[in-house]
């Protein structure tokens, strides 16, 4: 069973870099706006065949609010899924503040609704560090070998280098930077001192704290960063507009457990673009050149 759930993610992940999950060149306009089957995409923030295993109530979920039959599909990294949805490949995708910002500027998306947790729309970022290094403050960064996730993820790139940065540390001249594709990757290579420090998003280290999947004597939590716009959800922007009120409801009056669990969410609360302009901001203030992530 997890064998073919494996073999069925690879599958996906390949017909996506070859464009096969498309509509066929004579799909009238209607059937665009109005699809039989919805392409739902989820970030590659963990390993791909946890998170469909995990997201199979939501996959349910959608089905029966929506009377569509849903796809759940996982890209290989931030910039496949981004170059999906340029593409106009993917219905609905569950992006990262950053890569949804990168994704705007080439794509025709909207958001919609974004995680609820304890009240809010925000979560931070956590910078960690190994023990066994010693290094548990900021000035013991300095000239050793920082991780982070992907290039284009908001909690696990952008943010803990901008906090490095306030701190007065470049990366390239103080710090090694490497790059690892996923947080729980991050996590794991700083508790075996393959990285001496490492950014990621604070709700996923408290989760692997809890699931024993990291070990909190072989890894010091050194700060958090200023809070974030949570993940928004978005839609195509030419999707009929009935259907895309009845995506918006089910997400905002969504209160089943079993689908929220995955998220760590408590619901979700409607959001738009000008609620990330935070991210824009923090991208000016590193100097990156945002356009880079996305040709």
């Amino acid at each position: 069973m997890k064998l073919n759930l494996t073999k069925a993610i690879i599958g996906l992940s390949i017909a996506s870099s070859l464009g096969l999950i498309s509509c066929s060149s004579d799909e009238s306009k209607s059937d665009k706006q109005n699809p039989d089957k919805l392409i739902v995409a989820l970030l590659p923030d963990e390993n791909a065949a946890t998170v469909i295993q995990d997201n199979q109530g939501l996959k349910d979920y959608l089905a029966q609010q929506t009377g569509k039959e849903i796809e759940l599909v996982v890209s290989t990294d931030y910039s496949s899924m981004i170059e999906a949805a340029s593409n106009g490949r993917l219905d609905l995708a569950y992006f990262g503040p950053l890569s949804y910002v990168l994704a705007k500027t080439k794509s025709a998306i909207e958001p919609f609704a974004a995680r609820l947790k304890n009240g809010t729309t925000t979560y931070k970022s956590c910078l960690i560090g190994n023990v066994e290094s010693e290094v548990n403050d900021f000035d013991s960064i300095k000239g050793k070998t920082v991780a982070f996730g992907d290039p284009a993820s908001t909690s696990s790139r952008l943010f803990p280098e901008l906090k490095l940065s306030e701190e007065g540390l470049k990366a390239g001249d103080d710090y090694k930077q490497v790059f690892l594709g996923a947080h729980d990757a991050v996590a794991l290579a700083v508790q075996g001192g393959k990285a001496q420090a490492g950014g990621l998003s604070c709700p996923i280290y408290e989760s692997l704290l809890e699931k024993k999947s990291i070990d909190s004597d072989k890894i010091v939590l050194i700060s958090k960063t200023e809070p974030i716009p949570q993940y928004p959800w978005t839609m195509r922007s030419d999707l009929d507009p009935d259907l895309k009120e009845t995506i918006k409801t089910t997400f905002i009056e969504l209160n089943d457990d079993s689908v929220l669990k995955p998220f760590k969410a408590d619901g979700f609360a409607a959001m738009e673009d000008s609620d990330y302009d935070g991210i824009r901001k923090a991208g000016e203030q590193l100097g990156l050149d945002l356009n880079k992530f996305v040709n």
